[in-house]
């Protein structure tokens, strides 16, 4: 007999249902209501629901809510600082079945390579982990980057079981002003998905941009440019990472009329925050405690991103959908008390038997060994470009500060909280370093430095002790890439990533610790912001308004040019 007439039979009631849940109530999201009835399972496949069924396995959920397996709809699985392994171990007990991601930050270190490791990983993962071939790579000409990937090696990864369409288009002055090479890879991806990333982009620049085949956004980040994307046909994607925090920001916009086209995301965010506060079950009980109702909540979570997608496999408990099931208490904690992926009911066994594939991206931090003369700006002008942080967003401000040369060197000075921030190349192609100065960390003494730096993932780093800084940055190449704090004169902490220089080997337990451990010597140095080294990254970003900093120098993102 084949399996779809099995499904048949046993949703009709002619043979036993393989598992039942027996109890529960379904939150219906297309209707609102709670359906009543059995939840009959045949493999992966609910069959069944509304009725009793004859079951071999029956599992009791009296009491509880069922709702459809959470679907995180834009992530870098890389930003969790662990394996795709540990990553599903990770989130899934939460209630996420389905992750999007764009493996853009491994591809530039590792390049085609990178797309490729996230593929194999997808096959052998229990939950859905759906691969987007990364669309900027480097993200712009202003970066050196480990790889650059071209249409053409982007076609040939198309094809592949979790392939939906183009990741994140990052360079929207390319698509706008038409550059070939944006050009080329849009028009292999006219006929699927493409994701979208314009901060800020509005009027006719957003209608070019849209026109592209640009279908999400989820860099909206006040209620004014989500309702225009949504207005002009966007999906918009709700984020809530470790560092750009939009979900209090964008939350009155989703409502019952919005709720089918708005969708959740977490971009970046790592096991601390992920152990401390949640994934998508905290944006779902958090979106509910500041007054959206739970049908527009939980939709977003599921339904509405599947649709999104394409995936019309899931998003709802219903029969012919993918068995992907989260049983809750109460709708307003959702706090998962049973989670079921592919029909699989998720322990901590589930994750005993993965053929786990090896690593790649070894050795991948090339930079030369640096001493304290390369942290000096030599400038022949007091006014400075200052980078400002706004703490919960990856957006900055463009300051400009008044900074005395003092010996040919702008020394940093904590009494203004201006530090030095400094980005050096570590793919071993040009040994570029740049440095500029940055407000908002509250650094006091010290040096913090690191690898995770978006796109590029050279070293970037901020100090107030060019000492500190040296030997934070040379002991990051001794550890694979990874943080270092130094003081003093001596490394204070440290949590190795030598996976590319963005994921450990270890347990998401083991970087939880780890980054407990760096917070703590971070504030101890006297930063105030709650995420450091996130935040620290983003610095590096020159697709992110307004000043950012790359190895070739300050980037003005609006003007979207080098400037001193």
């Amino acid at each position: 007999m084949t399996d779809l007439k099995s499904k048949i039979l046993q949703g009709r009631g002619s043979k036993k249902v393989e598992m039942v849940l027996r109890g529960g109530k379904i939150f219906d999201l297309i209707t609102g209501n709670f359906l009543e009835g059995d939840v009959g399972i045949c493999g992966d496949t609910i069959v069944g629901t509304c009725d009793t069924y004859e079951a071999k396995k029956i599992i009791d959920v009296s009491g509880l809510f069922l709702v459809p397996g959470f679907i995180d709809t834009h992530l870098h699985i890389e930003s969790s600082m662990v394996t795709p392994f540990e990553f599903e171990r990770c989130v899934l007990p939460l209630g996420i079945t389905t992750v999007i991601c764009d493996p853009h930050e491994i591809a530039n270190v590792a390049g085609i390579k990178g797309i490729e490791y996230f593929q194999k990983a997808s096959e052998q993962t229990i939950m859905d982990i759906f691969v987007q071939l990364s669309s900027c790579v480097p993200s712009t000409a202003m970066e050196t980057s480990g790889a650059n990937i071209t249409a053409s090696q982007l076609k040939k990864l198309m094809g592949h079981k979790s392939g939906i369409g183009l990741s994140e288009m990052m360079n929207y002055p390319g698509v706008i002003n038409c550059d070939q090479d944006v050009i080329n890879k849009l028009e292999i991806f006219q006929k699927g998905h493409v994701d979208g990333h314009a901060p800020r982009l509005s009027g006719k620049d957003l209608n070019a941009y849209i026109a592209g085949g640009i279908k999400t956004e989820h860099e909206a980040t006040t209620k004014n440019e989500a309702l225009e994307k949504l207005q002009k046909g966007m999906r918009i994607l709700i984020r809530e990472g470790s560092v750009s925090k939009d979900l209090k920001a964008l939350h009155s916009i989703l409502n019952d009329q919005t709720s089918p086209y708005i969708c959740l995301c977490t971009d970046d965010r790592n096991p601390l925050d992920i152990s401390e506060h949640g994934h998508i079950d905290y944006m779902i009980r958090t979106l509910i405690s500041l007054g959206v109702k739970p049908l527009n909540a939980y939709r977003s979570a599921s339904l509405s991103a599947a649709e999104a997608f394409g995936l019309t496999d899931r998003g709802i408990i219903a029969p012919g959908k993918k068995a992907d099931v989260v049983a809750v208490q109460n709708l307003d904690t959702c706090k998962a008390k049973l989670v079921l992926c592919g029909g699989k009911v998720i322990d901590e066994k589930s994750f005993s038997s993965k053929n786990i594939i090896p690593s790649i991206g070894r050795k991948s931090v090339k930079s030369q060994l640096l001493d304290e003369t390369k942290f000096i700006v030599n400038d022949q002008s007091e006014s400075t470009n200052v980078i400002g942080i706004i703490e919960g967003k990856i957006i900055t401000d463009h300051l400009n500060e008044s900074i005395p040369i003092i010996k040919g060197d702008k020394k940093p000075d904590v009494s203004r909280d201006l530090i030095r921030v400094t980005v050096i190349e570590r793919h071993g192609k040009n040994n570029n370093i740049a440095n500029g100065f940055v407000h908002g960390f509250g650094l006091q003494k010290g040096a913090i430095a690191s690898t995770v730096a978006h796109d590029h993932h050279n070293i970037v780093a901020i100090g107030v002790d060019y000492k500190d800084m040296t030997i934070a940055c040379n002991r990051i190449k001794e550890i694979e890439g990874g943080f270092v704090i130094a003081s003093e004169g001596e490394v204070i902490s440290e949590l190795p990533l030598p996976i590319a220089g963005l994921m450990s080997l270890n347990s998401f337990e083991d970087v939880r610790d780890a980054l407990i451990d760096l917070r703590k010597s971070a504030r101890d140095l006297g930063v105030k912001i709650e995420e450091p080294f996130l935040q620290l990254a983003f610095l590096a970003l020159p697709v992110i308004p307004s000043l950012k900093i790359t190895d070739f120098g300050l980037v003005d993102v609006e003007k979207f040019k080098i400037i001193k």
